[in-house]
């Protein structure tokens, strides 16, 4: 709720219950920690905000926390912008048209306000932009039965196991430092030409998901790093990605086959493996109905990239589960399924924030009594995070691969 609102008003009760959900995992995580000797004692529904608490940023209405995505009208209707990556201006300035300038922001406004969310939807897939039109608000949502998303089965150990982490940002390496606080080994694989853009963010952030954890760089368009790159992921007991399956298909890698062998390989996207399109925490989640209903009626987002640490646990608490039949398992887990779940409900929330006695903070009347409204607060980084690179040769060496 802190993060939910406009800038300087009232912190707003979301839809659904991300929270609770949180909450439920990370109890899942717990219990898998303990099984290994290695309990994980997290809270689930502050780690949903721990980025921002970082940061120092907070709610802004229809911009979302991180600055990065918009809520902007249509004309049926609202959509979710982003607009985060270098190349996205200039592909935005293609969709509507006009040359790349100062004058964007306004055109695309002008652009989205003349059209259809079915016009933005068809455009986004052919540019590979994410952007989503906001389903059914207010209320949003799918039926239950609708939702995919996979449930986290018995708690297992992971202690011991060797993980491999092609992700980036946020989702996937919350799933993989949660996996290591179990008492997994995490490596972190990146290619040396395009490094995890969370390096280049908030260094307190990206410590915190990455101490203690290996940092190897290997270049899959070398016949060499290829070779390293596909023996380590033969070595792995658990592959973390988020990428679309085509993407490590181009560099030799079969999720299937290491499956097969009774790997774990957990596969992170936006809106499925079977669904070629482009999305992060802010875009997805506002499409999916992970919103609030602010006075005027109309929607503010929820939160700081909300799929994304919701994702990142659903990944970690699915990882930490034993496969059902034994040996490996593909984890399909797609951020818009996740969001799904937590907002199958179409109840609008009625509670509102109020004023604390002392002034300086808020509070809730559920009902049964008041509750203050909680502000971000982060965990300390255990430590600082590895170069890009820092251990691929003592990683190579320790497995018995050859250093490229």
């Amino acid at each position: 709720m802190w993060l939910t609102g406009h800038a300087g008003g009232t912190p707003l009760v979301p839809m659904g219950e991300a929270a609770g959900l949180a909450a439920r995992l990370a109890t899942h995580i717990g219990r898998a920690g303990v099984e290994a000797g290695r309990p994980v004692r997290v809270d689930g529904g502050r780690l949903l905000a721990e980025r921002a608490a970082l940061t120092g940023a907070t709610r802004r209405g229809r911009v979302s926390v991180g600055g990065g995505c918009r809520l902007l009208p249509t004309a049926d209707g609202w959509a979710a912008v982003s607009c985060v990556r270098p190349d996205d201006p200039l592909l935005w300035s293609a969709l509507i048209g006009h040359e790349l300038d100062e004058r964007l922001p306004r055109r695309l406004a002008a652009w989205l306000a003349a059209h259809s969310t079915a016009e933005l939807e068809e455009r986004v897939a052919l540019l590979g932009l994410a952007a989503g039109a906001v389903r059914g608000w207010p209320g949003g949502g799918l039926e239950a039965d609708a939702v995919r998303a996979p449930r986290p089965g018995r708690p297992r150990s992971v202690r011991g196991m060797l993980v491999v982490d092609f992700s980036a940002l946020w989702a996937g390496p919350l799933c993989a430092h949660l996996l290591g606080l179990a008492g997994a080994e995490v490596v972190k694989v990146e290619v040396p030409s395009r490094p995890d853009g969370a390096r280049f963010g908030n260094h307190a952030f990206y410590d915190l998901l990455h101490a203690g954890h290996r940092a190897v760089a290997l270049d899959p368009a070398d016949r060499a790093g290829r070779a390293a790159l596909h023996a380590l992921v033969r070595a792995a007991d658990v592959v973390v990605e988020a990428s679309r399956p085509r993407a490590l298909a181009r560099f030799g890698l079969d999720a299937a086959a290491e499956v097969e062998r009774g790997c774990t390989w957990v596969s992170i996207t936006a809106y499925g493996r079977s669904v070629d399109r482009v999305g992060f925490g802010d875009d997805v989640a506002a499409a999916g109905g992970l919103l609030a209903t602010d006075g005027q009626a109309t929607p503010v987002f929820c939160g700081d990239a909300i799929a994304d640490p919701l994702t990142g646990l659903t990944a970690a608490a699915l990882a930490m589960s034993e496969p059902e039949g034994g040996g490996g398992v593909l984890w399909e887990v797609a951020m818009a399924d996740v969001v799904a779940a937590t907002v199958r409900a179409h109840t609008a929330p009625t509670a509102r924030a109020l004023p604390s006695d002392g002034g300086d903070g808020w509070q809730v009347d559920t009902g049964a009594g008041l509750v203050p409204v909680a502000a971000p607060v982060a965990r300390t980084p255990a430590g600082a995070a590895p170069m890009l690179g820092a251990d691929t040769g003592a990683v190579l060496r320790r497995l018995g691969i050859a250093v490229p």
